[in-house]
């Protein structure tokens, strides 16, 4: 169980820093838009990717949270919906997860 909170600490600190770059991206950090209209549009467009891809690591680092809080009250291995015992493999695959396939499929 230990190596599987170190594997989410790692991931998040990971997902921070990815974070963070999307961010200084966001706010011009890097310096502002081209004077050339080509130029705007093609860092308006990469705006938009870098914008989805915040959203979708937000979204990822909330599921790390959410499974690290699970393993510190000690339920990081039972599906959170049935109760039952999540899977190794699965755990191993998706270390965030708190539901077991079954669930999931569901």
């Amino acid at each position: 169980m230990s190596n599987r909170k170190s594997e989410l600490e790692t991931l998040r600190a990971d997902l921070k820093a990815r974070l963070a770059k999307y961010e200084a991206h966001q706010h011009r950090q890097d310096g502002a838009l081209e004077k050339d209209f080509e130029e705007q549009a093609v860092q308006t467009q990469n705006d938009e990717v870098v914008d989805s891809l915040e959203t979708e690591t937000r979204s990822e680092l909330a599921q790390i949270e959410h499974a690290l809080d699970r393993l510190a009250n000690g339920l990081g291995d039972e599906c959170e919906r049935c109760g039952e015992e999540i899977d190794p493999r699965r755990l191993q695959v998706l270390p965030y997860t708190t539901v077991c396939v079954k669930c999931a499929d569901e």
